[in-house]
């Protein structure tokens, strides 16, 4: 049985409605915000592909307004189950453009803990284009993303190995300064921009690092803004980082 569902959410950006756009829009744009490595075909009836960890997605643009509105939907699959994304863009006066995202569609039967996990995870993931937006104007990032399961390992400790190979203390808050020198890899020197029950983010000078635990796995999201990054040597000395992390 399908469960119908709606998250609406509402946030003033620190950027132009053209900037905006560019973040929510464009392949490059949400690679530096939200997840996976990102293909858009800028039209009404495009294709948004998303590649995450070897998954890939595919959703059609249903609805196309450059600089108003971006609306997107997935395939119906055979339970019935299916997603749609829409955005919309309003300037105010100012350096500030209202964003508000609203994403709907029909869940399965565990929809329960689906929607709590949209619900949560959605703040933190305006959090993070907000962060962009505001520290990384005119750039684009290389998505980088490591995974690892994690069975019979409570959250407490996951979490306790990750603040202890970043400095930082327990519990993890915002504003805490952040450390590591991770092998193969520039030094992470920066500050904790979000912190919840599930995840924590950590803003440097040149990226966005997200470290993420649950239901049994362990996730990384990082979007790297420096000069000259090799996507793949910098996945592959992450994951081994994250690996040796819980072992």
């Amino acid at each position: 049985m399908t469960h119908p569902f709606e998250i609406e959410l509402e946030t003033a950006l620190p950027a132009s409605p053209d900037q905006v756009w560019e973040a929510i829009a464009t392949g490059p744009g949400i690679d530096s915000w939200f997840m996976g490595r990102n293909e858009l075909d800028p039209r009404e009836g495009g294709v948004l592909v998303m590649e995450t960890g070897g998954h890939r997605e595919e959703a059609v643009i249903t609805a196309y307004e450059p600089g108003k509105r971006l609306a997107i939907r997935t395939a119906t699959a055979e339970d019935g189950r299916f997603m749609a994304f829409e955005y919309l863009i309003e300037g105010r006066d100012g350096a500030a453009t209202v964003f508000r995202a609203v994403h709907s569609g029909l869940l399965g039967d565990d929809w329960e803990d689906e929607y709590d996990a949209l619900r949560r995870g959605w703040p933190f993931h305006l959090n993070t284009l907000r962060e962009y937006l505001a520290h990384f104007p005119g750039r684009t990032a290389v998505p980088v993303f490591a995974a690892a399961p994690a069975p019979g390992r409570p959250a407490p400790e996951v979490r306790a190995a990750f603040a202890g190979a970043l400095s930082l203390p327990l519990p993890v808050t915002v504003g805490a300064r952040a450390h590591a020198e991770p092998a193969g890899l520039p030094p992470l020197d920066g500050e904790v921009v979000w912190a919840d029950d599930e995840r924590f983010a950590v803003r440097t000078a040149d990226a966005i690092h997200t470290f993420h635990h649950g239901m049994g796995m362990v996730l990384m999201f990082h979007h790297l803004f420096g000069r000259d990054v090799d996507p793949a040597g910098a996945e592959a000395a992450w994951q081994r980082w994250l690996t040796g992390l819980l072992a």
